[in-house]
């Protein structure tokens, strides 16, 4: 979907209702694929224990290198060598770590931080309470205060071979009665509030106040409410100008977005909705054509039956719907399958109302509400401005742009419009990437989907892998609402989520060369596993495919082992005004507590090197670069 054809279309769209949007062939397709059956389960992953990564080279369908060449090229990295881990940190960075991380094992430290900080703010005022911080949780896991003070810590990170995702960390410290006072204002349409003209929207992509705090139950991820439009404008203003600094910064930098800050989240709740309503249609369809048991890439309706069955349902007139199938490639096979119908919904004149939604009932079209005010049309566009501004920004300073994944309830429309970013911006090579969360019971079929999408349409795919933040907060949403929990049952099934999604785009990577993935993980076994399949399929860490990402003061054993043997490797780098990022820091001090296997090997390895460096006569260390 081109930008400026679907930001004209909601233009002209009438006041009264969103009619006749018509968007040209192929242009609009959904990322809503799961399929009814997943495959049969996948054998147990085996991870090898030794931290030497080691593989036999394997034969490849599009082989591209010998076996020879294979076994002389295999990469070995060994996550106990302290010294390659640590090359980059000062003896008091090492015992700031150290500290840091010991803080972050006492419950009542880290249940209380928040008072804790406001406390000690009181008691020695401003300039001592920052510098305590800098001395500690804010110098662990934040760069600095603005775009220039962060440039020192860039830069030595570069040349440990370590790059940067910019992301400016500064978020509104609102009360649970604030936070959900917003949402709610935010997410309900003016027909809602007026009427019962919601009553038949799904439960799940409705706003619901006992949720409205979307901060509740997760601590990896910032979240932004809704307060006007010129709020979403002050920080498109913030993301462009973490875009410039990301670009002044290096030559091949990332920047992070998150759509929730850019435009009022009931347009994203509203569209999720129809999509996942076209979706259902189109699974009502294939079981009418006896296809559900089929994965979703395998369903195929047969065009003659699907044509009938719309006239019976009442969709459109018989020439309508004779016509609608008469495209130059549409139907040419005979048979229709899912990426052919999301076209085909948004280029037919009747069915191509943006916010039109089949009742899979009555399979009549009905609008998902009686009538949108012309406030709420022209928020819709505008936040589809500001992405387009976002993404064109990247493009002039050369950054790539991560769109970061939210609640399922706002993913489906987030989705779309980073798929419609990527044809327009993903033509030459991978600008814009999608994220996909692991821990959903879909991931593996959205990846699978999308890839498919990039491969007819010939653009580059670009994602980043994380196993997810929100776990908490959507599986309590899914019961006390009443629907099905969209989270993986536990986290072994997570894990090997993660891998089979991961091996899906390495093996596209291997094959066609036009796309990319980022393994942003702390978890050194899928580290050591992308290794692996990388070795095995002889992807060579100098072509600039394969990432990998971890936070900013987290898992130094892993990212600076990888930056040095060569691997694209990336630190996600939070900065902001102390005050302002404490939300983030109070975050970061949960998700260490949370992680305590990793941080008990974290200080295992920091103690190792401080001790070798001491029996070693290094005393005073710093670093060299």
């Amino acid at each position: 979907m081109s930008y400026t054809k679907f930001v004209a279309a909601l233009v002209r769209a009438n006041a009264g209702n969103i009619k006749n949007i018509r968007i040209s062939p192929g242009r609009c397709r959904s990322t809503v694929a799961t399929p009814k059956n997943q495959e049969e389960k996948d054998q147990q992953i085996d991870i090898p224990s030794s931290s030497v990564v080691e593989a036999a080279p394997v034969e490849l369908i599009r082989q591209t290198k010998s076996v020879k060449d294979m076994q002389l090229n295999t990469i070995h990295i060994d996550f106990e060598n302290t010294e390659e881990a640590y090359k980059s940190k000062g003896n008091i960075e090492l015992l700031r770590s150290l500290l840091v991380f010991k803080l972050c094992t006492i419950d009542i430290l880290v249940e209380k931080n928040k008072e804790l900080m406001d406390l000690t703010k009181k008691l020695f005022g401003q300039w001592i309470f920052e510098k305590m911080m800098k001395m500690t949780f804010y110098g662990q896991f934040v760069a600095g205060e603005d775009h220039n003070s962060i440039k020192p810590l860039i830069r030595k990170n570069q040349a440990f071979g370590v790059g940067a995702v910019l992301d400016y960390s500064v978020e509104e410290d609102l009360t649970q009665e604030e936070a959900e006072k917003k949402e709610m204002d935010s997410c309900v349409s003016e027909a809602e509030k007026e009427s019962q003209a919601g009553e038949h929207r799904e439960k799940k992509y409705k706003a619901h106040r006992q949720f409205g705090d979307r901060r509740g139950g997760v601590i990896s991820a910032r979240t932004y409410f809704y307060a006007d439009e010129s709020k979403c404008d002050t920080q498109m203003e913030t993301f462009i100008n973490c875009i410039k600094a990301s670009g002044g910064a290096s030559a091949d930098g990332f920047s992070a977005i998150k759509m929730t800050a850019l435009g009022r989240p009931q347009f994203l709740l509203q569209f999720s909705e129809v999509l996942v309503k076209w979706r259902q249609f189109f699974n009502l369809l294939a079981a009418q054509q006896g296809q559900s048991e089929m994965m979703v890439l395998e369903q195929k309706l047969e065009l003659e039956h699907l044509k009938e069955s719309l006239t019976k349902l009442g969709v459109g007139a018989k020439d309508d719907v004779e016509n609608w199938f008469t495209g130059e490639k549409l139907g040419l096979s005979g048979t229709i399958d899912l990426l052919d119908w999301n076209s085909l919904i948004n280029d037919t004149t009747t069915i191509a109302n943006l916010l039109m939604v089949p009742n899979i009932k009555t399979g009549q079209l009905e609008p998902l509400l009686k009538k949108f005010t012309t406030e709420e049309e022209k928020q819709m566009k505008r936040m589809l401005q500001r992405v387009d501004i976002l993404a064109k920004h990247a493009i002039e300073n050369g950054v790539r742009l991560m769109v970061d994944a939210e609640q399922t309830y706002f993913q489906p429309a987030i989705s779309r419009l980073t798929l419609e970013m990527q044809r327009i911006f993903n033509r030459e090579k991978p600008i814009i990437f999608n994220t996909y969360q692991c821990y959903l019971k879909e991931a593996y079929s959205n990846v699978t989907m999308d890839i498919e999408l990039s491969r007819r349409e010939g653009w580059y795919f670009g994602a980043k892998l994380v196993r997810g933040a929100y776990m908490y907060q959507e599986r309590d949403r899914a019961k006390e609402i009443g629907y099905e929990d969209p989270i993986n049952p536990d986290y072994e099934a997570t894990n090997m989520m993660y891998h089979r999604c991961l091996e899906y785009v390495l093996e596209e990577i291997n094959q066609s060369r036009k796309a990319n993935v980022m393994v942003a993980s702390h978890n050194e076994d899928t580290v050591k596993y992308t290794l692996k399949m990388m070795n095995e399929m002889g992807l060579s860490p100098n072509e600039n495919q394969v990432y990998f990402g971890q936070l900013l003061g987290m898992c130094d054993q892993i990212s600076f082992p990888l930056g040095q043997a060569g691997f694209p490797v990336y630190k996600y780098v939070p900065y902001g005004p102390v005050n302002e990022v404490i939300p983030y820091l109070s975050r970061r001090a949960q998700e260490n507590r949370g992680f305590t296997k990793g941080t008990q090997r974290e200080r295992r390895l920091l103690w190792k090197e401080l001790k070798r460096r001491v029996l070693g006569g290094q005393i005073v260390y710093r670093p060299v670069y």
